[in-house]
This record gives structure tokens, sequence and C-alpha cells, in this order.
């Protein structure tokens, strides 16, 4: 034989091996979408949907989404299509996509006995089996309720409105000279580093910075698809996990030592001394907060100026309108978009079969822009607020900004301490205007273009 004709062969068989494998990974894919679109076919109460293309179904779509300026475009085109609860192909895994409120509020309210956590493989590689997200039963009670009781008592909210003071006053001292200000950063800075005192008292320097920068290395890759190989976003942030646990361990340890040493802490000054201790539209365009929010924060400012009192946490969430205005910041564009489940036995919700081992995704953004639940969704609007409580009792299941159920966030009232704080002295100090900017979903919720401002201070 010829050393042409042995090149043909070995090419010849390279492509038939490929072929075989392209055919039986198609084969593969095939056989298992007609497993899953099969099992409890014969009442036909399995939602309707696609699986999308072999292997990826139809994770591309939605991660486009995710960057476009209506990330709930994926939820809106299907539930268009298929009804209000549908079956996709996402981030390797099959899945029922809930954008129903109802569905929703079951599957929030059945943790642990027929849904448990069941997320994205990036999610779990990254966060780890210890983490809250991943526990279930007692365990998840026990450290849900000691963090939520701390986060929640009134000395820690005194402690944050004070921290929350400092730094806003640091950072916008440096504004009168800025003029151009990245919001989103500022309060991204800000929160962070109020955020690492509650968990682990880091003061302002090297170690924080530290956490700053590989946070933000970690944070790219919790929706990513579930590659390890080096030069890869998960692997990058796997890396960065690793040095941030480095720091970690060392704080716990330095604490765990004190404890051990002293016996016990004469005040619990962070979460991770409280588990231990239990262990043992239009181009440029004027921006601004409502009106009514910059008249009630005003007159709290001028009151305290008169009585020459110091604030407390207590006069920043008592401003009704400015809590509206978190609501519909929270409503257009809030961090938890969605919760993973997976049934544990089969389980019917409003006629929809959810089958045993099935993933479910319960989308809150698509509820939140829904314009059977809101007017005009798409348009920030805090006064619809006061309607909804005049309607009592109509808006929970419409409303889920921080999950629900036993694994509600604890640190909910916390979060809307720190950005009442910040509004309140934003409007009481500085007018600002906007450039065009929207949010995305992908992988996680900002500002495309990290919100650039242009500031003036108002005069005293």
């Amino acid at each position: 034989m010829s050393f042409e004709s042995s090149e043909f062969c070995r090419l010849d068989m390279k492509w038939i091996l490929g072929f075989g494998v392209l055919i039986g990974t198609m084969g593969y894919y095939w056989w298992k979408k007609s497993q899953y679109t099969n099992t409890g076919a014969s009442d036909g109460k399995i939602p309707k949907g696609s699986l999308g293309w072999p292997l990826i179904g139809e994770t591309l779509s939605f991660i486009a989404c995710g960057y476009s300026s209506r990330p709930v475009s994926f939820m809106e085109k299907r539930r268009s299509l298929y009804g209000k609860v549908f079956k996709s192909h996402l981030l390797g895994r099959p899945i029922i996509v809930s954008t129903d409120p109802d569905v929703n509020k079951v599957v929030l309210q059945n943790n642990g006995s027929i849904f448990i956590p069941y997320y994205p493989k990036s999610i779990t590689e990254l966060l780890g089996k210890s983490s809250i997200l991943q526990m279930n039963g007692s365990l998840q009670k026990r450290v849900h309720g000691l963090i939520g009781g701390f986060l929640r008592s009134p000395q820690l909210k005194a402690k944050v409105t004070k921290q929350m003071e400092l730094s806003i006053g640091l950072s916008m001292n440096t504004w009168k000279d800025k003029k151009l200000i990245y919001i989103q950063e500022e309060t991204r800075n800000i929160a962070f580093e109020v955020l690492v005192k509650v968990l682990m008292s880091v003061n302002p320097g090297e170690d924080l910075e530290f956490f700053k920068r590989e946070y933000r290395e970690f944070i790219k890759g919790l929706i990513c698809f579930p590659i390890k190989l080096p030069g890869s976003q998960l692997y990058k942030s796997l890396k960065a996990k690793e040095r941030l646990l480095k720091l970690v361990r060392n704080i716990v340890e330095e604490k765990k030592f004190k404890l051990d040493k002293e016996g016990k802490l004469d005040t619990i000054k962070d979460v991770v001394e409280v588990l231990l201790c239990d262990a043992g539209e239009d181009g440029n365009e004027i921006q601004r907060l409502p009106l009514d929010s910059s008249e009630e924060n005003m007159e709290l400012k001028r009151r305290k100026i008169q009585l020459s009192q110091e604030y407390v946490w207590t006069d920043y969430i008592s401003l009704p309108f400015t809590q509206n205005v978190i609501n519909e910041t929270l409503r257009m564009g809030n961090i938890i978009n969605a919760v993973w489940r997976k049934a544990l036995k089969d389980i019917e919700i409003k006629g929809y079969l959810i089958p045993k081992e099935w993933c479910v995704l319960a989308s809150f953004g698509s509820v939140h822009m829904d314009d059977k639940n809101y007017e005009n969704p798409c348009q920030f609007d805090p006064w619809r607020w006061q309607k909804k409580q005049e309607q009592s009792g109509t808006t929970s299941k419409n409303f889920t900004p921080f999950g629900g159920g036993q694994r509600l966030c604890p640190g909910l009232e916390l979060s809307r301490l720190e950005v009442s704080i910040f509004l309140h002295h934003l409007v009481t100090r500085y007018r600002w205007m906007a450039e065009e900017d929207f949010i995305v979903n992908f992988p996680t919720v900002k500002m495309k273009h990290k919100m650039l401002i242009t500031v003036t201070p108002i005069s005293t």
C-alpha cells in the first residue's frame, strides 16, 4: 500500500470515528429527551416546552437574554408559547421553569419535604456542600436562625448604621472633586466594606482590598459553563475561592483561639463569632429620586439638626416613601431573580406535574415584570406601592425579592437599612444627572455601564 493510500485510510477512519461519536451523542441525547418527554405522559400534565439543542439545550438563549436590556425576555417568549410553566434545558440540566406566582409559592413553602436546593454545577462547585444554600433539614434551620437572629438584632443595626454613615461620608466627601461618579462602583464598595465587617470584623486595609479583588473574580463564575480547564471562568473562580478560603481560615482560627483561651466573648461582633459561640429611556436625562422621597428625607435631616440629635437606625427605615422606592428598585432589579430546586417526589401544582428528580426554576423576575401583576412593569413607579398597600394581602406572592419560606434571606432587614441610609445621604447632599443605562442579569444583576452620574452638591 502506498503512503498516500495509507494516509487516506487513516483520515477516513478519523472521519468515521468522529461521525460515529456524533451519531452516538445525538442518539443518547434524543433518547434522554424522549425519557423526559414521556415521563408522566399518560395524563399529559408535564408542562409543554422545548429541550433545545443537544447538550447545551437553550442555555445560549438564556445567557444572551441575561445580557440584554430586557433579561426576562427568555421567560416571556416561552410563556407566550407554552404558558406560565414550561420545560427547558439550561446549564446542563433539563428543568421546569415557573413564572407563576402560585407555583413559586408552593415551591418556596415546601422546602426539604418535597423540594431541595439544586443549583447549577458551577454554583455548587464554587459554594461547596457546606454552603447554607445546600443545607437541608434541622441544620439549615439552625444556621439560618442563628444568622438571621444576629442580623435582625437592634444592636447590630445600630452598629451598622454608624459604619454606613462613616463609609458614606468618606465616599461622598470625595465626590465634590470628581463630578462624574460610577454610582454602582461606589455603592458596591460601601456595601462590601460593611458586609465584610458584619461577617468577620475586617477593617479597611490590605485584607479588605484582597477580599474585594478575589471576590470579584470568584463571583464571575457563579453562572457559567461547568468546565474546569485552565483558563476557563470556573477554573479562575475556583482559584479565587482557594485564596479567599485561606484568609478566611486564618481569621476564623484567630477568633477560635481567642474563644478557647478566654472561654467566652464579652460581646459578639460578627457572624463568625455567632457561629463559633453556638458550636460551640432617553439619552442624558435628569434622574432623581421621586419628590416625595427627597422631601421626607430633607425633613428628617432638618429635624435632626434642629434637635441636635444623631441619627438612629429606626430613623432611616421610618420613611414610608423611601421604602416604596426600595420596593420598586427590588422589583425591577432584585439580586435573587430565581431559585433552583429539585423535586424529591412527583408533585402536581395547579395541574402541572413535576416528576421526581426534575429540577425546577422558580423565576421571581418574571413575576415582578409581568404586566398582569404590575401595570406598566418596565416603568419605575414607586407610587404603585401606595396603591398596593391599600389592597392589603394581595401583593406577597407577586413580590419575592428575598425569596420565601424557611429560606427567606436572613439579611433582608439589614439590606433595606443599608439602602435607606445611602438614599437619605444621597438626596440630602447632592443633585444628580444620570446617563442612559439598563439592568443586566448575567452572571449577576448589575447596571450595564456601571450607572455613570454627574453630581452637584446641595448648598446648605
